[in-house]
């Protein structure tokens, strides 16, 4: 049997591997679609064999498949971070939101690539995927109801909101505000657009705040 630092060293290699692949994934299905990318580009571009992707996923749809789970997976714990570190620091659960509003932001920034293509999917039911993609979404969508339920029951928010629907509204203002900033208004810097947001989010458009 192998040792337990030879295995270590084994399991950190294969996710360095396949962190490759995730990325040489994202970027080739965000530029070219999923169809038209084959196994051998991502190979290719990713710099490893292409019996290297076969050994770590069993097809081109699982691995995009698992590229959902990675990326959205990614986005759940940022937001979970940024709402359990604004709690240790005794904000309040808008202060939680804003956080979370801005972690968004930050993950996107950090993967552009990967949200377009995640939103663009959103939209597409007959993938074979369309179950995980759901399952992954509401794992999302769920940390943010949790912080608004939280809120509700301490009084700081209506007990009229309809939490899921409000939640998944926040979500859906961090994703298409993002992909906007991206894509049409690449000078604006982050903090500027947290600063609108965060003015949304506390209701603050109307000026008579």
């Amino acid at each position: 049997m192998e040792s337990s630092s030879a295995r270590s060293g084994g399991s950190t290699r294969r996710e360095a591997t396949r962190q490759k692949l995730y990325e040489a994934a994202v970027t080739l299905i965000a530029e070219q679609g999923f169809s038209a990318t084959t196994v051998d580009e991502i190979a290719e571009r990713a710099g490893v064999a292409k019996g290297t992707v076969y050994y770590n996923f069993a097809s081109k749809s699982v691995l995009f498949e698992e590229l959902l789970r990675h990326g959205v997976g990614l986005l759940t714990a940022s937001l979970k971070e940024a709402a359990e570190q604004t709690a240790r620091a005794g904000g309040s659960k808008v202060d939680a939101l804003d956080a979370m509003v801005r972690a968004g932001l930050v993950f996107i920034d950090r993967y552009p690539a990967f949200t377009q293509l995640y939103v663009a999917e959103l939209w597409r039911t007959n993938r074979a995927w369309q179950s995980t993609l759901m399952v992954v979404r509401q794992e999302a969508v769920a940390v943010v109801e949790e912080v608004l339920r939280e809120g509700v029951a301490a009084g700081e928010f209506s007990d009229e909101i309809d939490v899921q629907l409000t939640a998944a509204a926040l979500v859906g203002m961090v994703l298409v505000a993002a992909l906007d900033w991206k894509s049409f208004q690449p000078e604006r810097s982050l903090d500027d657009v947290h600063s609108a947001l965060s003015r949304l989010l506390q209701g603050r458009v109307s000026g008579k705040g």
